[in-house]
């Protein structure tokens, strides 16, 4: 009897139910389920009370998709955004990056007008912008990507977008490389697993005291302590040097960076003595010397003796000429001879004379600071070929650029002297340290033994 009734019961279930999708399917047989129960075996009322109150978790005439959105909305609620994502590349603007994110010229307009809104005008390729749309398709937030370091998140609130910088610290670990030279110092460089940006600034750290065209020799070597920066355990570039020692012919030079009292960082000798001399020994990165000072050289195209009282520096034309001190311009100009050219005084003592330019970058009365653009290489006036005919002149002699005994830039003051050797000792200390334990340290000609040397 009982076994009829419960056919009878699931008979009609599956009538009633077989065209209801799978997962109602499911929740009303589970219900039936339970009904039958409660039919085929009663219980108290108390009971009954008890089992009604346990089993309303969910209404029952609430169906599966409903609850899948409850859920999906306690998960991510209405007020949750839609992010779209646009990396800059070449030739983009803001309003095509707003475009393929499916947002108006109107868009552009109202965030570009908002308080560093303007900034968004200066994006660059690989940057990233993120869109954030309500569910209404508005722009609530945007998230302008500059770095892995560095974004600007613009909210908006009440009807206006504000903007917030967001920069993250990196962390900062010391790392230690070393090398002796065979051909280049480039390629020495290379051959120890350092980029080119660290290869240049140690050869502007010791380009006062060394002439890498000229006075680098196979068994030369260096060694140095730099920053490397870590986000989340991953690397994202190197950053200054510390520490670091060069040696050319046998001689050591040893540089540490410091930040006086002004703000101010430059390079010294563990004594406090400024790395930097007041002139740059060569006004210009890329060249060869074509012609040497020489008071008795034969004009290469009046062909009579005529002394060269300068150098010239041969290098393709628009090659960058730099000021080789602080001073000021007396003379920018051209003439038959000397072609476009420029002179610069330093001081009372000092003039620098930079002629054959292809173009001014100064004019007459102009301060300078070293390592300023002047002017380019060139051809003109009486040149041969494109290159920088460079004069030094001291009280009102010639000497040569390559040999004369250059004046020391300012040296860390009396008052700051302990401050000094306070912040660089533990660098000096830790790159002696590493260069001791080195595997050159007991071949190497620059390998440091016993301490840090100084530069005289």
């Amino acid at each position: 009897m009982v076994l009829n009734k419960m056919r009878r019961i699931e008979r009609s279930i599956r009538s009633a139910l077989k065209d209801f999708p799978r997962r109602h399917v499911i929740l009303a047989s589970a219900v039936s389920v339970c009904l039958l129960g409660l039919t085929l075996y009663p219980v108290s009322d108390a009971a009954a009370n008890r089992q009604v109150a346990e089993s309303v978790a969910i209404p029952l005439d609430t169906s599966l998709e409903t609850i899948d959105q409850q859920d999906a909305s306690h998960e991510a609620p209405e007020s949750s955004l839609t992010w779209r994502e646009q990396k800059v590349t070449s030739g983009d603007s803001l309003s095509t990056l707003f475009a393929r994110a499916s947002f108006s010229p109107t868009d552009v307009h109202r965030i570009t007008s908002s308080k560093d809104g303007k900034l968004l005008l200066d994006i660059y390729p690989g940057e990233i912008l993120r869109f954030g749309s309500n569910s209404n398709g508005e722009l609530e937030e945007l998230h302008y990507i500059q770095s892995k370091l560095v974004s600007r998140v613009y909210t908006l609130k009440d009807g206006k977008y504000q903007s917030k910088e967001q920069v993250q610290v990196p962390d900062t670990l010391l790392t230690y490389r070393e090398g002796v030279i065979e051909d280049s110092l480039y390629m020495s460089g290379l051959k120890a697993n350092l980029p080119d940006k660290l290869i240049m600034a140690l050869a502007d750290i010791f380009a006062w005291d060394v002439d890498f065209v000229f006075d680098i020799r196979q068994g030369d070597s260096f060694s140095m302590l730099f920053e490397e920066h870590y986000l989340s355990g991953e690397k994202l570039g190197v950053g200054n040097i510390v520490a670091a020692t060069f040696t050319n012919r046998g001689k050591t030079y040893q540089a540490v960076r410091y930040t006086n009292k002004q703000g101010q960082t430059d390079y010294y000798t563990p004594d406090g003595l400024s790395m930097r001399k007041a002139f740059l020994r060569t006004p210009l990165d890329i060249f060869r010397i074509s012609s040497e000072f020489n008071l008795k050289r034969k004009h290469p195209i009046h062909k009579m003796i005529k002394a060269h009282r300068g150098i010239d520096f041969a290098a393709p034309r628009g090659t960058p000429v730099y000021a080789s001190g602080d001073g000021k311009v007396i003379g920018s100009g051209y003439s038959a001879a000397n072609g476009n050219y420029v002179f610069i005084q330093h001081g009372q003592a000092y003039v620098t004379k930079y002629l054959h330019l292809n173009s001014k970058k100064v004019t007459r009365g102009q301060t300078v600071r070293q390592r300023q653009l002047i002017g380019t290489v060139g051809a003109t006036g009486y040149a041969t070929g494109p290159h920088l005919h460079y004069e030094f002149l001291v009280n009102g002699v010639h000497r040569n650029p390559r040999t004369v005994q250059l004046p020391q830039a300012n040296p860390i003051s009396k008052a700051e002297l302990a401050a000094f050797q306070s912040a660089t000792n533990l660098a000096l200390t830790q790159l002696a340290q590493a260069a001791s334990t080195s595997k050159f340290a007991s071949s190497s000609p620059g390998a440091l033994r016993g301490g840090p040397a100084s530069a005289n």
